[in-house]
């Protein structure tokens, strides 16, 4: 296993809050990052495919990715949707097929590399996993959800936690891969000693709660 850095992290954890900033710089407004336009409070995020980097976009530079090809592939825009399908849940010998060695862990497929990439936080941030990729596509094709992920730009979060708020059986979340790395990069601020502290299970929680009050069942043209 080996943990990588994510560029694009620190524009989901707070670049103000960056040691050693001056007042001056967290007064600056935070820009698009293609045509250099401040940004409101929402907006969206593209992904640089090659570089796997993701950058903030005004809502003008989101839309110009949206389609399938643009600038040639080079970027793509990250949606916004969050699915999941209670009707199937993930099975334990199913998800014991993966052989991930954590209780929490993200999927997406990467097309510069032409394959699924399988990791998890940790203390230093995403650490990638090896992944049996035919026990992958056996199950992407058992399970609507997991064949429903759009390459690079969405992910499938899976939880197996014992946590009391967390389903038996665990759950299973499609969403945007920006969401796995804004965990990732809150994640590897927080964590303190073996397990991760109180402040980093309390940041678990409420991702996992803000996943479940979004999720909205997988449609049956989305299957």
């Amino acid at each position: 296993m080996t943990t990588t850095g994510a560029s694009g992290l620190r524009r989901f954890v707070g670049q103000s809050a960056a040691v050693g900033a001056t007042p001056a710089a967290r007064a600056e407004p935070e820009r698009c990052e293609m045509c250099h336009d401040v940004l409101d409070d929402r907006h969206g995020h593209v992904v640089e495919i090659e570089q796997r980097s993701i950058v903030c976009a005004c809502r003008a530079c989101y839309l110009l990715f949206i389609s399938d090809g643009a600038a040639g592939g080079r970027y793509r825009s990250v949606p916004e949707r969050v699915r999941h399908d209670p009707a199937r849940p993930l099975a334990d010998a199913d998800w014991g097929e993966l052989q991930i060695p954590v209780t929490m862990a993200f999927f997406f497929r990467n097309s510069a590399l032409g394959r699924v990439v399988a990791g998890y936080p940790s203390p230093g941030g995403m650490t990638e996993c090896e992944l049996d990729l035919a026990a992958w596509d056996r199950l992407a094709a058992a399970y609507p959800l997991l064949g429903a992920m759009t390459p690079d730009v969405e992910a499938i979060f899976v939880n197996r936690g014992a946590e009391s708020s967390t389903p038996p059986g665990g759950e299973v979340f499609l969403l945007p891969i920006d969401q796995c790395y804004a965990l990732v990069g809150q994640l590897r601020m927080l964590w303190q000693g073996f397990d991760g502290g109180a402040e980093a299970r309390a940041a678990i929680a409420a991702f996992l709660d803000g996943l479940r009050r979004r999720a909205v069942a997988l449609a049956p043209e989305e299957r």
